[in-house]
């Protein structure tokens, strides 16, 4: 067996030509799919703007009218506080259910299969037309038939507020679980290291566990405050005026359904292409470090990498 010394290695060692050019690979394939996904897509999009039953001017007079922006500003306000009752109620019931307490654990549990199992649009009504099961709500000692305050059912559980409980709860049930995902998704020595410092588990939990189960909490809540701000259309079945009620109400009364249709689905586009801008930028931000946090955007992949130069490390800016 002949051994050889590392100058021997050095010396054998095949030299690059630099003359030699690189010639990518041709992906005839990718090109011929291309161009049949762009041709079947503009003869959709020409169909669509063909067709007199799509009546555009219905749609041009509806998509700004004030009846619509009106239904905007519900379902926004709708969106936001259903997503930050359900992040905050969603973490304290993720906390409990890894709480060593059974207690705990069982009732969040429990609050968890029940707004799980039952779906969305049930609880709507449900919330909606609570005044058939307590005609009014009271407060005093159970039991006993003591009663210190109570108020007509109607009046406090108006629609809005009946929409805001019942998307805000069921998100709580969803959001608790991506937070538990989160907080296990993070080492056990970090609170443990924590906890030999002398930190409280609640101080822990809010300066150590959370801010590096963000990583992991980010995508799918992105995803949740997209679907929350669809999911304010089913609140039409109540009528709590948000933009699918206004969009009920207003072809309930010309007939023109499709066109009504088109304006909805029109604005809940823009609305979820403007809620997913903070989303990616959450994402790469929370993903730094990761190949998921350093994957290009889809806008930077559709038109090429060369178009868009990225920023040099430190290490490639000090050379």
């Amino acid at each position: 067996m002949v051994t050889l010394s590392p100058a021997d290695t050095q010396a054998h060692r095949p030299v690059p030509d630099e003359s030699l050019e690189v010639v990518p690979l041709r992906r005839h394939g990718r090109w011929i799919a291309a161009s049949a996904a762009i041709a079947a897509l503009a003869g959709l999009v020409g169909s669509l703007a063909k067709n007199d039953n799509l009546r555009w001017d219905v749609v041009g007079d509806y998509l700004f009218a004030d009846l619509i922006f009106d239904g905007l500003v519900t379902t926004l306000w709708l969106t936001a506080a259903a997503m930050a009752l359900g992040l905050g109620l969603g973490t304290v019931i993720a906390v409990m259910r890894l709480s060593s307490n059974p207690i705990l654990h069982g009732m969040s549990s429990l609050f968890v299969w029940a707004f799980r199992g039952t779906p969305l649009l049930v609880q709507i009504i449900f919330w909606g037309y609570a005044a058939a099961l307590y005609e009014q709500i009271k407060i005093g000692v159970p039991f006993t038939g003591i009663t210190f305050v109570s108020w007509d059912t109607n009046s406090v559980l108006t629609p809005a507020v009946a929409a805001l409980l019942a998307l805000g709860l069921n998100e709580a049930a969803y959001a608790s679980e991506i937070v538990r995902a989160g907080i296990q998704s993070v080492d056990p020595g970090q609170a443990e290291a924590a906890h030999s410092l002398g930190m409280r588990p609640a101080l822990t939990t809010r300066r150590i566990v959370l801010p590096q189960a963000m990583r992991v909490i980010i995508p799918p809540m992105g995803n949740e405050t997209i679907n929350m701000l669809k999911m304010t259309a089913l609140v039409s079945v109540i009528g709590a005026h948000d933009l699918m009620s206004n969009i009920q109400e207003v072809y309930a009364q010309n007939y023109q359904v499709i066109p009504m249709l088109v304006v909805a689905s029109l604005w809940y586009l823009a609305l979820v292409s403007l809620l997913s801008i903070p989303q990616a930028y959450l994402e790469r931000r929370y993903g730094r470090g990761t190949a998921r946090g350093q994957s290009a955007s889809v806008v930077r992949r559709m038109l090429g990498a060369r178009a868009w130069p990225t920023r040099p490390t430190k290490k490639e800016a000090g050379r």
